[in-house]
């Protein structure tokens, strides 16, 4: 069983590339500030456009933030699709999430491309290139962010008790949304609103920073969790065996787990009448997270053998 601290590297992945992003968003808002704010030879409106400050003096800084960031991005999406893969995170039960896993990753690398040859190609030598990549990185995150979020909406349809893997993807899917409107906003006013479209710019960037926020989150449920944990071959023969899912992954993907009264889990405790159920144990699944999970079945006037079903796959 892995220590709570086993896999922090890959954690903390997306953490690092968000910090980076936004401490280089911040040192050029604050340079051109603290400059007096300077009209540079790109700049057309009275506030200077990110990719403004990113041709002038600040542009290795711009460049190399850039850089960390596409990078981090990708990894972060490429590490979920391997924890996914290995049984650290809740396995996709169907061919259609893996796909939509695979697409998302491929709009990461696209978007990633794009930031990274926008901060090459700046608005000042090359503006049209800048502009064409630009587009890319846009088009890129937000096909990436939409394909993500029905990717975790199938698998947490698949789990409806675990309700992380639902926060995951509502809060995904809340952030994206509102970075694609004001993309679309920042579009519109490109070309009709110089200072309003410089002023969205801003905050789509900002914004940016607590999509790659969480990813943390995501990656962080695999923390303690050993390899095929959460496989999906293991996933089924527990759901054939009438075990909670939730039980396998308390602490972690899951926290509805069920509990007796007796501290026994995997059962439902009433008390008085006809109603409590006897728990004879069969045999013993496996170990998860140090403990052992047994084929449990309920005898009692209104209860047969407990089955765990999810969309068939019982």
């Amino acid at each position: 069983m892995p220590t709570p601290h086993q896999h922090w590297l890959y954690v903390w992945m997306p953490l690092f590339g968000a910090g980076i992003w936004f401490g280089t968003l911040l040192a050029m808002l604050i340079t051109w500030l603290a400059q007096g704010r300077p009209h540079y030879v790109s700049q057309d409106g009275s506030i200077a456009y990110i990719s403004d400050v990113g041709a002038d003096i600040l542009k290795p800084l711009f460049v190399t933030g850039c850089v960390i960031t596409a990078l981090s991005f990708f990894l972060s999406l490429a590490i979920e699709r391997w924890l996914r893969h290995s049984g650290r995170l809740i396995a996709d039960m169907r061919r259609r999430e893996r796909v939509f896993s695979c697409l998302a990753i491929l709009g990461s690398f696209i978007g990633g491309c794009g930031l990274i040859l926008l901060s090459i190609f700046d608005t000042k030598r090359h503006p049209t290139l800048h502009r064409v990549f630009l587009l890319v990185f846009i088009v890129g995150v937000a096909l990436s962010a939409i394909f993500t979020v029905v990717e975790y909406r199938w698998i947490s349809h698949e789990f409806v008790e675990l309700r992380k893997l639902k926060r995951a993807y509502i809060v995904k899917g809340t952030v994206a949304t509102i970075l694609i409107l004001l993309a679309i906003a920042f579009a519109i006013a490109l070309s009709q609103a110089t200072d309003v479209g410089a002023v969205l710019e801003w905050i789509i960037a900002f914004g940016y920073t607590f999509y790659l926020l969480t990813f943390f989150y995501d990656l962080r449920m695999s923390k303690g969790v050993s390899k095929g944990d959460l496989s999906r071959q293991r996933l089924v023969d527990m759901q054939q065996r009438g075990i909670p899912i939730s039980e396998l992954t308390r602490g972690h993907e899951g926290d509805m787990a069920p509990h007796t009264n007796d501290g026994n889990s995997g059962g439902h405790s009433h008390r008085g009448g006809n109603h409590a159920p006897s728990i004879t144990t069969n045999d013993t699944v496996g170990t998860a997270n140090g403990l052992q999970y047994p084929q449990q079945t309920f005898a009692g006037n209104d209860h047969g053998t407990n089955r765990y079903h999810v969309n068939g796959y019982a």
